[in-house]
């Protein structure tokens, strides 16, 4: 570590007002979900592009997360989704799993790949597809309650495509059936975290199409159902920080899968194109646990960090240590806010002052605290070229192509 760099920043903060102890314990609790298929072949709509050495079932895909989680310390679980991580034996998994020193996290439902779903899944006009569908959640349910886990997270990708192709309030009634029986079946200790997005693969209507509904269906299932907000999942110019700052007053707010996107659900590296974006999401939650309200701060501090992600084209446990990385970074800078200057701006209807002492936390260099960080946890201090140089890359060439996709 740069001794004169730290300590420069150290004096810098101070200067700021900001307490680095409080900083670095509040970095040290981060967890990032790393999701099962991110390990795996991927593609567009138009190709999947196989690569060499990918994962050829889902034990080989926690050993490529154990990677991760090795060189950056930030990504002890992994997230699976059903069936592209069906096994006969989940126990078997979980010790897989244990021993690479990591958990199970969300599991996660398929209902999108089987041709018996062209017309919608739980929504589906036909009642045989429908209780297809809500066995399915069902049978994801009983999954986690074996491999320990205590979220299920839900994406549906309902929907139709022409005006009166479908009735749209039948289809919403059959949304809340299922769901309801699935969340009579979840222990106590789990929770359903419900994903929306706006199109595709419907382009007329989706069932859950913004966070308003997701909302509105967590509401009405209970306090064990929250939202999950996927940061690809929103129109062209969506405020998404303020959806945050809504559903964490709501206390809400449940997760998030966090990805990058351009122009729709592209699925690109988070933080690759707005990482401002990113930093005042975390500004939002980090304001709430600062909350007078409990229930406010407990929803901010419970909150579900998940990556979801396409790897198209980039090799993919270096995309996915690039897109943890640039997650820690972006939390890190939210830390620096000085909430209370925010506060005595806002009270003086100071806009230019607020703004100011928002954005210059996410103008600090964090690259020193980071590397402070890792070295105190043993760890590399560039997690990217520790990778790179590690051979592990190479060692797994061996498994050819045809690995495991989705």
């Amino acid at each position: 570590m740069n001794d004169r760099a730290y300590a420069l920043f150290e004096e810098r903060q101070r200067d700021r007002g900001i307490d680095l102890g409080k900083v670095k314990d509040k970095l040290k609790a981060l967890k990032i979900e790393t999701p099962s298929w991110g390990y795996g072949d991927s593609g567009t709509r138009f190709k999947v592009f196989k690569q060499t050495g990918i994962p050829r079932n889902p034990f080989e895909k926690f050993e490529d997360a154990a990677q991760v989680h090795k060189l950056t310390g930030l990504c002890p679980s992994v997230a699976i989704h059903i069936p592209w991580d069906k096994v006969e034996d989940y126990d078997k998994l979980k010790q897989h799993a244990a021993e690479l020193g990591l958990s199970i996290g969300a599991v996660n439902p398929n209902l999108f790949q089987e041709d018996e779903y062209i017309f919608g899944s739980v929504c589906n006009s036909d009642p045989a597809v429908r209780r297809k569908a809500t066995d399915h959640l069902l049978e994801c349910v009983d999954i986690a309650k074996t491999v320990g886990s205590e979220a299920l997270s839900l994406w549906f990708a309902d929907g139709t495509n022409y005006p009166g192709q479908a009735d749209i309030r039948k289809r919403k009634g059959w949304m809340q059936e299922a769901l309801t029986e699935m969340y009579n079946a979840m222990t106590p200790n789990m929770r359903m975290l419900i994903e929306y997005k706006f199109f595709e693969p419907a382009f007329y209507h989706t069932d859950l199409a913004d966070w308003g509904m997701a909302f509105n269906m967590a509401n009405k299932l209970g306090p064990q159902a929250e939202v999950l907000v996927d940061t690809g999942h929103h129109a062209q110019g969506t405020n998404v920080e303020h959806i945050v700052a809504y559903l964490l007053d709501e206390q809400k707010l449940g997760g998030f899968h966090f990805n990058s996107r351009k122009y729709a659900d592209d699925d690109l590296i988070v933080g690759a194109h707005n990482p401002y974006e990113l930093f005042l999401i975390f500004y939002q939650i980090l304001d709430a646990s600062l909350d007078a309200d409990a229930g406010v701060r407990k929803t901010a501090d419970n909150i579900a960090y998940m990556i979801d992600q396409s790897h198209a084209i980039e090799p993919k446990i270096p995309a996915m240590i690039r897109s943890v990385l640039n997650v820690h970074t972006q939390y890190a800078k939210a830390l620096l806010v000085n909430h209370e200057e925010v506060r005595e701006a806002q009270s003086k209807q100071d806009v230019l002052g607020a703004e100011q002492a928002v954005r210059e936390a996410y103008e600090q260099d964090v690259a020193p605290l980071l590397l402070a960080l890792r070295e105190e946890a043993g760890l590399p201090a560039d997690p990217m070229k520790a990778y790179l140089q590690s051979g592990y890359g190479e060692s797994i060439l061996s498994r050819g192509k045809g690995g495991a996709s989705w």
